[in-house]
């Protein structure tokens, strides 16, 4: 079996390595190398390969975009290449798609390749509606990704970044919100609405019209008056939970300790 198989990705360090591990496979036909999303739509539609090595990131059409422009149902067998975090990687294996995480050992690539190649030797091809999956679970990540990682905040006469994942959490005042850290605050002229929308709600929940926080650094929760409860984050400090929160709050700690258990 000769399997035509084509690699894309912008880094040229992670693209060689997987080039190198195809070359020692017999049954491998290396076409080509693509570093960008645009030379990888034409080389699939002018070369048709068998297989394809994806990489998300990719500056200007990334991988997810590739899939659009191409269409799931004409994509050849993919693996996706991803550096994503593992509850990103879940959202693949939920709907059947191959990945492989950077950085990644010989031993996880040749089980991906055995996968393919089992795949490939049954005939398999993608129906409409894992082709729909497939894209909605690309699209998922497409969001996600769109998630701040990082805020600008003044201090004195110049801009700092801080990481949110350093937000204890967000108190919302008039038309500014104060960004609480462990050990300091930070005052932002941004809304709280505007605020919660490009925060990762997997991460952060608004427990009250005036507070958001971020849900690792909850360390327990307890009942308080009228069916509200508080909540004592990981510095001490106590918030208090509106009752129309709470149910929705709860979802969200046990899904995350659902995951962590996996």
């Amino acid at each position: 079996m000769s399997i035509g198989t084509l690699v894309v990705d912008d880094e040229p360090i992670a693209r060689h390595a997987i080039v190198r591990l195809l070359r020692d496979d017999p049954d491998i036909e290396l076409l080509g190398e693509c570093g960008d999303g645009v030379s990888a739509v034409e080389a699939i539609r002018c070369q048709s390969p068998d297989l394809v090595f994806l990489d998300i990131q990719m500056p200007a059409i990334n991988g997810i975009d590739v899939v659009a422009t191409i269409g799931a149902e004409r994509m050849p067998a993919t693996v996706f290449v991803t550096a994503f975090e593992q509850y990103a990687v879940r959202a693949f294996e939920a709907n059947a798609v191959d990945y492989l995480v950077k950085p990644f050992s010989r031993e996880r690539f040749a089980n991906s390749l055995l996968r393919v190649k089992a795949r490939l030797s049954a005939g398999e091809r993608l129906d409409g509606a894992a082709s729909a999956r497939i894209l909605r679970a690309l699209d998922a990540l497409r969001q996600r990704d769109d998630y701040l990682e990082r805020l600008p905040v003044r201090i004195d006469e110049h801009v700092a970044f801080i990481d949110v994942d350093d937000i204890v959490w967000i108190k919302a005042s008039r038309n500014t919100v104060q960004i609480h850290l462990a050990d300091r605050v930070h005052e932002m002229r941004e809304t709280m609405s505007a605020l919660a929308a490009r925060l990762d709600p997997r991460h952060f929940a608004r427990v009250h019209r005036s507070a958001i926080i971020n849900v690792r650094r909850v360390q327990a929760i307890h009942p308080w008056f009228n069916g509200h409860h508080v909540v004592t984050m990981d510095t001490g400090q106590k918030l208090r939970m509106s009752r129309y929160q709470h149910e929705a709050f709860l979802r969200l700690v046990s899904t995350r300790g659902e995951r962590r258990a996996d």
